[in-house]
């Protein structure tokens, strides 16, 4: 019988975020990651987006550990809601990417038996079937790694989100490490695509600390940077050079807090306890002295910097002199969000400073082109496949491999769910699994349907409307004038008024003709009404609002 190693995503592939791979042989299975995506504006009410975990589900038994590269949302932000739908026994994971994992657990209230486990670069780890060597890569934030795994089948390789930077901030990526791995042998290599698109070499992290401390030399007034809460390496820049130019420090935003406190326990960050202020004492520090650190550089609806230019963060309110920066680039369908943030801001008379060719703020954690043809150059793999991107980001970096002499049958662009399957050293594409997406509201794991996010949709974009119907069932007779009132859809007085006058008197009418016609049930009564008023309004706004009927009905005596 054939027992071919699976490779699969649940999440991950045509997509930037959610990032869950497996790797799966007849009795053990290991998860690489486990991420979330940011949802888009369209998904009303939606705090993150996650794989579906129902093949996990139905292997449970052979779970053995869940292996993470680093410590950043799309990568660990639904460790979480996985925990809470299969079994984990253990879960190895950098220093730091262990103390936010902890903190996200502790604030969900979940009480799992799961087993940390802090891996290095110089120890393997055996776990079932599968022999895991972590390789530390350079990327946006301390301890980044990634994986080897030997399986009896053939060698997978796994990069995690990487970068070559020659000048890190931190150590060094293990090019000798990359470089023995490729010369041993490589079946199959994932590798990050996010940046496929782009020409050159990703810019050093150190070149963004001179337009940084520029931005400090030039500032007047007050200075808000707003940036990744996990992105270490950049915080700690900003913090050097709030030192070097003798301004206090105040963080706000939960998730910047959380990091700050993580990365400064375990010697990642390192900026003096006296610099440190309270939002409290803001009102003490001179303009010239103060530099405020926040969450929201997303444009994020609830995220610190949004408040501030809304006005209701308590203590903190935007005044002409503040400089603003964002010190990171768009996510993919934030930009909108990002937009709305930077003019409010500019309105209450800050000076707003964003990523450009001019300034650069901030630096991608991500391989540019030239980095992308080394990787694959250094691992020399057989076999190829684009992970972590959107789908052109992936066919862009297949294209890359092919460039280099790969063949195009090796070379697989995936979707989520789609499978794998290597044996002997050979790979062909198998079996597909469910890989949905998970809308979550909050921290509940069964998600919110898609039709529950369709009927969000409708009410933000055109509203609803309320029929209220006054019945005597018995003798199927209307006793009162109908009622029509509306929420979210039109305001403009004597029209409204009118509008809703002549609805009512429509709906009377087709309630009428069918209480004359037939036995009438009360879905027959609600389908009138939806009917009558959809077609309506639509006919004189050309919109669709949500259609709710109220049946109040009085029992014939």
């Amino acid at each position: 019988m054939r027992n071919p190693i699976l490779i699969y995503a649940l999440g991950g592939l045509g997509e930037v975020g959610k990032n869950t791979y497996c790797i799966e042989s007849d009795k053990d299975l290991i998860i690489i990651d486990a991420g979330v995506r940011f949802p888009e504006d369209e998904l009303v009410g939606v705090d993150y987006v996650i794989p579906s975990y129902t093949h996990l589900k139905d292997v449970n038994q052979k779970i053995r550990a869940l292996f993470i590269t680093h410590g950043h949302e799309d990568h660990i932000g639904a460790v979480p809601f996985l925990l809470k739908t299969v079994n984990v026994p253990i879960i190895y994971a950098p220093k730091l990417a262990i103390a936010l994992i902890k903190q996200k657990i502790e604030d969900q209230k979940i009480k799992a038996s799961t087993k940390f486990i802090e891996y290095s670069s110089d120890n393997p780890i055996k776990v079932g079937d599968f022999l895991v060597s972590p390789f530390r890569v350079t990327h946006s934030i301390p301890d980044s790694y990634g994986f080897c795994i030997d399986t009896k089948e053939g060698r997978v390789v796994t990069t995690g989100d990487f970068k070559i930077d020659l000048t890190p901030v931190g150590p060094d990526i293990e090019l000798h490490k990359i470089a023995k791995i490729g010369e041993e042998g490589v079946t199959l290599l994932l590798a990050d695509s996010t940046n496929a698109s782009k020409d050159g070499w990703t810019p050093s992290e150190k070149n963004v600390l001179r337009a940084i401390n520029d931005i400090f030399d030039r500032a007047e007034g007050r200075l808000i940077v707003s940036t990744f809460s996990s992105n270490v390496s950049r915080i700690q820049q900003i913090l050097d050079c709030a030192l070097k130019h003798e301004r206090k420090c105040v963080i706000v935003g939960r998730s910047m807090v959380t990091a700050v406190e993580c990365a400064r326990k375990f010697g990642y960050i390192i900026f003096p306890d006296s610099y440190f202020k309270e939002v409290e004492d803001l009102d003490k520090l001179k303009d010239k002295e103060t530099l405020i650190l926040c969450t929201g550089s997303q444009g994020e609806a609830m995220a610190a910097l949004n408040r501030i230019a809304n006005g209701t963060f308590k203590g903190i309110r935007i005044t002409p002199g503040d400089t603003v920066v964002f010190s990171s680039s768009p996510i993919p369908g934030n930009g909108v969000s990002i937009s709305k943030v930077i003019n409010q801001l500019t309105r209450m008379g800050a000076e707003v400073i964003t990523n450009s060719i001019l300034r650069d703020i901030h630096s991608s954690g991500h391989p540019s082109r030239i980095e992308l043809k080394l990787n694959l150059k250094l691992f020399k793999p057989k076999y190829f496949m684009p992970v972590h991107g959107e789908y052109h980001m992936l066919k862009l970096h297949g294209d890359i491999a092919k460039e280099l002499g790969m063949k195009k049958d090796n070379v697989f662009i995936l979707s989520n769910g789609d499978t794998l399957m290597m044996e002997n050293g050979v790979i062909e594409q198998g079996m597909r699994f469910q890989a949905d997406d998970v809308y979550i509201d909050g921290y509940d794991i069964n998600g919110v349907s898609t039709a529950v996010i369709s009927d969000r949709k409708i009410l933000q974009d055109d509203g609803m409307v309320s029929v209220l119907v006054f019945l005597d069932s018995k003798n199927s007779r209307l006793i009162a004038p109908v009622r029509v009132n509306t929420v979210g859809f039109v305001s403009y007085g004597t029209y409204e008024n009118h509008l809703t006058r002549h609805a009512s008197t429509q709906v009377e009418e087709g309630l009428n003709q069918l209480f004359a016609s037939k036995h009438v049930t009360f879905n027959d009564i609600k389908n009138t009404v939806r009917s009558v008023v959809s077609k309506y309004y639509f006919r004189k706004t050309q919109r669709n609002p949500m259609i709710i009927p109220l049946i109040l009905d009085k029992r014939g005596e």
